[in-house]
């Protein structure tokens, strides 16, 4: 199999295991998730297109700026399946509710969501939103969309990189390599996908790094490292203090 064939069955894999695109069967020989990681980024830049077309969309219809964000928020949701909101819900219940890192893990496997698990991801989304619309209302939509996409999951990339995972098995277990060029690829993409931000994109990414690092030290303190849930809580922390940032600068 060439070195192409093998990148583009890395970026569709990636594309099932972060979104609900449509990638069609992966034949024999399937790339492993840790293969795949270095797309993450990639994964997220084809999102943020599909949310930019949607944003556009909505204001040529004559939408106001809060419906458009909304309609953003909802088609994003749907592209990933709530996969990083479901993330965040159960990171929140389980840390939240837990005494033990045992009593954590178990909490966070259960699809139920408690009282801390509404509020983390109630109060996550709605401070994505208002930052949002004060991002749209400056006229800014496409570049501030492309990029935080793309750089939400980079921060993923990098915590499942340098945290071990938790438990031994799992999308965070199976998915864990560290090493080798993929991370570098992954870091590419995204400092290319910031420039356009122009002065902004140092602070952006200072708050992405800071809230990703700040989920990943409780992680690793109470839970021992990173699962799946943790990876997607990352992603959208990482988002809204993206988000958070940016609407500063306009």
């Amino acid at each position: 199999m060439s070195f192409l064939s093998r990148r583009i069955k890395e970026l569709r894999l990636a594309g099932m295991l972060l979104s609900r695109l449509p990638m069609g069967a992966l034949k024999d020989p399937v790339p492993t998730l840790p293969d795949a990681r270095w797309a993450y980024p990639m994964v997220g830049l084809a999102l943020g297109v599909l949310m930019s077309l949607v944003a556009y969309l909505g204001m040529l219809m004559g939408f106001s700026n809060g419906i458009v964000v909304l309609l953003v928020v909802a088609f994003g949701v749907l592209l990933t399946g709530g996969l990083h909101e479901d993330g965040m819900a159960d990171l929140a219940d389980g840390f939240g509710g837990g005494q033990t890192k045992a009593q954590r893990l178990e909490i966070m496997r259960d699809s139920r969501i408690g009282s801390y698990g509404v509020l983390a991801l109630g109060l996550t989304l709605a401070l994505k939103a208002q930052a949002m619309f004060a991002v749209f209302a400056s006229g800014a939509v496409a570049w501030p969309l492309l990029a935080i996409a793309v750089s939400s999951r980079f921060f993923m990339l990098a915590v499942q990189e340098y945290l071990p995972p938790a438990r031994a098995d799992g999308m965070g277990f199976n998915a864990s390599e560290t090493g080798g060029w993929r991370i570098w690829v992954g870091l590419l993409v995204m400092i290319l996908s910031v420039i356009p931000l122009g002065s902004a994109a140092i602070a952006v990414l200072f708050a992405m790094a800071l809230a990703s690092l700040a989920l990943g030290f409780q992680a690793k303190r109470l839970i021992g490292g990173q699962t799946g849930d943790v990876l997607g809580a990352v992603q959208l922390a990482a988002e809204c203090a993206g988000w958070l940032a940016l609407s500063l600068y306009v």
